[in-house]
């Protein structure tokens, strides 16, 4: 996109009174399909409670990046208070699981590593005391759902934590050690462990296994086994499974659902687990979903029914339904629970043109998708080929994040241009630098802009895209190339829904942008990017702005 850093320097100097007109849009109903999720790593974004910065004896010697650096969910839910999520126009905040992990530390070949990410767990059950309590995630989802906002929980049904001196490993009945997958076929990418010293739960057993005795004696020690034992004997009566390692996984997974509210799950490695565990694992935790509201009048956004995103390593939103899993083996992911499935496609796509990319994926979106979605994504926390990894043209991904087809995953800082290129960190460890508030705070230099204008930017995309379903959820269609003008509308379960989209736009003066066939002569619609209005005439609507990108919808 040839945004200048002239055309965003007037964009952004139109004064508060246009950020306030831009910033409260008339809001259409909630839809997945178009959501903005903001994943965060909760150590990673904002410390809220510095008293619990260390537990369970752990230092400060991991390798760069690699160690506990203090955020937690008291610092997401300021944050939240504060009207960080609500100004980006984000309607779902994804958290790492915030469930007890490892205590100790190992090192996969990229330095001491702890357990920070929340992919290592040790106790599900529990919530580990880096990152807070029971209370603070109640306070966190209940104040997330009191300003709009939705939250997803990141599950793990596919592994342990690590064996350290302080972790023992989980016995054979609940997990194999190898061998290491190839992922030649389904066998080859399930039945096997993803790198070394990283457990896999056999979770296509049907076998019953009592509790690891570890398990058993840190419940003892916390004095909750009678509890927790008397919880899993009702589940296994009421469910009638066997208790094979994944009821037991489910039940655990399920209950924060059940006793805290999370409206969805992201679920991790999923490929790496029989797509059938899904199904069952949404079908429960779409009951508890259903319980907890019913428990909690008022407290719930709506009958939005329980969702889950799969995290399919490599799908493409062109691979519709059937993934390839090698072995002439395909799996549909949507027939087993799930509402989406991330995009791993986005971020190399986005080195196309804008209309290439909007069409194939509404394409794709409203044929071999439709009913369903993906969750679009430019950056995350292992993706070791972001686009724009330098932070060059963080105006650009903004653009083609927000405005494409589907849902939108903001990866902490994307918003803010965080540098995931950190001196001394090894691997993934490099797209996990801490927030970078004190930037933001202080509008600091990024390349050719700075931080907070970047951030402004993302704001008036966010805003429109979350006031209005077409954005994401609805059927595109290109009006013209220069300027590049494309409409997208939107009409379900009684619905309508119907915007204009102008990009590279000059800015020397304002310009014409056609609507013609979308919005009629006489009709009054605004520019949600400048928030000033005119009337279409002659099947144009000119706008007294000068911005490079112009956001129409209804006034």
């Amino acid at each position: 996109m040839k945004f200048s850093v002239l055309a965003v320097s007037l964009a952004l100097a139109l004064g508060a009174a246009a950020n306030r007109a831009a910033a409260q849009p008339l809001r259409k109903p909630f839809v997945w399909e178009n959501a903005t999720v903001y994943f965060l790593l909760t150590d990673r974004f904002y410390n809220g409670n510095p008293a619990n910065d260390h537990a369970y004896g752990r230092k400060s010697d991991g390798a760069t990046l690699r160690g506990y650096m203090g955020g937690d969910l008291a610092g997401i839910t300021a944050k939240i208070r504060e009207g960080y999520f609500k100004d980006l126009g984000v309607d779902a905040i994804w958290i790492t699981p915030p469930v007890e992990q490892i205590h100790g530390a190992t090192d996969e070949g990229t330095g001491k590593s702890y357990a920070f990410h929340g992919y290592w767990a040790r106790d599900f059950t529990s919530v580990d005391a880096n990152l807070g309590t029971e209370a603070d995630v109640r306070e966190l989802v209940d104040t997330a759902h009191a300003n709009g906002l939705r939250v997803l929980l990141d599950v793990v049904m596919n592994h342990t934590g690590p064996v350290t001196a302080a972790d023992p490993v989980w016995p054979k009945e609940w997990v194999r050690s190898g061998p290491l997958c190839t992922y030649k076929d389904a066998a080859t990418t399930i039945d096997c462990v993803l790198v070394r010293n990283l457990p896999d739960f056999r979770t296509g057993s049907d076998t019953p296994v009592k509790l690891p005795p570890a398990l058993a004696a840190k419940w003892k020690a916390e004095k909750r086994y009678a509890r927790e034992v008397k919880e899993l004997d009702e589940f296994f009566a009421r469910t009638g499974y066997p208790r094979a390692p994944r009821y037991y996984l489910m039940k655990w997974h399920v209950d924060w659902v059940r006793k805290y509210g999370f409206d969805g799950f992201r679920a991790d490695t999923v490929k790496h687990t029989e797509p059938g565990v899904w199904k069952e694992l949404k079908q429960l935790a779409s009951q508890a979903y259903e319980d907890w509201k019913r428990d909690n009048p008022g407290k719930s956004l709506g009958d939005t029914p329980f969702y889950m995103t799969a995290e399919v390593y490599n799908y493409s939103v062109g691979d519709g339904r059937k993934f390839d899993m090698g072995g002439a083996n395909h799996v549909d992911f949507f027939d087993n629970g799930f509402d989406s499935v991330i995009n791993f496609d986005m971020k190399s796509a986005a080195h196309k043109g804008y209309e290439e990319i909007f069409s194939s994926y509404s394409d794709s979106l409203n044929g071999p998708l439709k009913g369903y979605s993906v969750l679009n994504y430019m950056s995350s926390h292992d993706d070791g080929t972001p686009f724009d990894a330098a932070r060059t043209r963080p105006l650009e991904t903004a653009a083609k994040l927000l405005l494409a087809p589907g849902a939108a995953q903001i990866y902490y800082g994307d918003e803010s241009a965080r540098m995931l290129q950190v001196q001394g960190a090894e691997g993934d460890a490099k797209l996990r630098s801490f927030m970078n508030w004190d930037e933001l705070a202080g509008n600091a230099p990024r390349g050719s802009h700075r931080v907070a204008d970047v951030r402004r930017h993302w704001s008036r995309l966010g805003l429109f895209r979350q006031a209005h379903p077409a954005v994401g959820a609805g059927v595109h269609r290109k009006l013209q190339d220069r300027p590049y003008t494309f409409a997208r509308t939107y009409a379900r379960d009684g619905v309508r829904d119907r915007v204009v989209v102008a990009l590279d736009l000059p800015t020397g003066q304002a310009t014409a942008v056609t609507v013609a066939g979308v919005f009629r002569d006489g009709e009054r619609v605004r520019d949600y990017y400048s928030g000033k209005t005119a009337l279409v005439a002659g099947g144009k609507a000119v706008f007294d702005a000068r911005n490079a990108i112009v956001l129409i919808g209804e006034d």
